[in-house]
């Protein structure tokens, strides 16, 4: 859901710190990490969620349990974490204790974290519906461009003279590949 690097020239650092949890602590990060891109007006393409869905079973009986906490999780017989979109699965991560679990568990679960899935997704866009339309004031903007690949030495300039005074001048910072592609970063536009 990340927007492509020539659209969107910017390293993404997402932290998550959870510092109580008696539930999924990396569903609930994935929650908040998807709330903070939307915040810092980063374009992603859909907003992801996520949900872990436990497992008991009980000689032949079976029992899927939704948004596990900790004690189903250390007695329970799966920990079976899903994120995704409303169009798909973007990640998914399955803890057994079991020796296997058949296809109809699978698509149980699945089916399962489908429908709690969608009921956060519409809790997390109740609160941000969408990612703004700029990125946060604190980022430094970006531009690029791209320059044919015999002007690079007259960007560059003599020893990098050229280049400097340019960013001495503006207040910029500049880089340029070999392929020409120049990246301008400022602190406002």
């Amino acid at each position: 859901v990340i927007p492509d690097s020539e659209d969107f020239p910017y390293t993404i650092r997402i932290i998550s710190d959870i510092l109580e949890s008696n539930g999924s602590s990396s569903m609930a990060s994935v929650c908040g990490a998807t709330l903070g891109l939307m915040a810092a007006g980063v374009p992603i393409s859909n907003p992801v969620a996520g949900i872990s869905v436990g497992l008991v079973q009980e000689g032949d009986q079976t029992v899927l349990l939704t948004d596990i906490v900790g004690n189903e999780d250390h007695h329970g017989d799966m920990d079976f974490k899903i994120a995704g979109t409303p169009n798909g699965i973007t990640g998914i991560q399955l803890d057994l204790k079991l020796k296997g679990i058949s296809e109809e568990i699978i698509r149980a679960a699945v089916a399962q974290s489908r429908e709690a899935r969608m009921d956060i997704l519409r809790s997390m866009l109740a609160t941000i519906r969408q990612p703004k339309d700029d990125i946060s004031p604190f980022a430094p903007r970006l531009l690029r461009t791209q320059i044919p690949s015999e002007k690079i030495g007259l960007l560059v300039g003599p020893g990098g003279k050229t280049i400097r005074g340019i960013q001495e001048q503006t207040g910029t910072v500049i880089e340029v590949n070999d392929d020409g592609v120049v990246t301008v970063a400022s602190t406002s536009k």
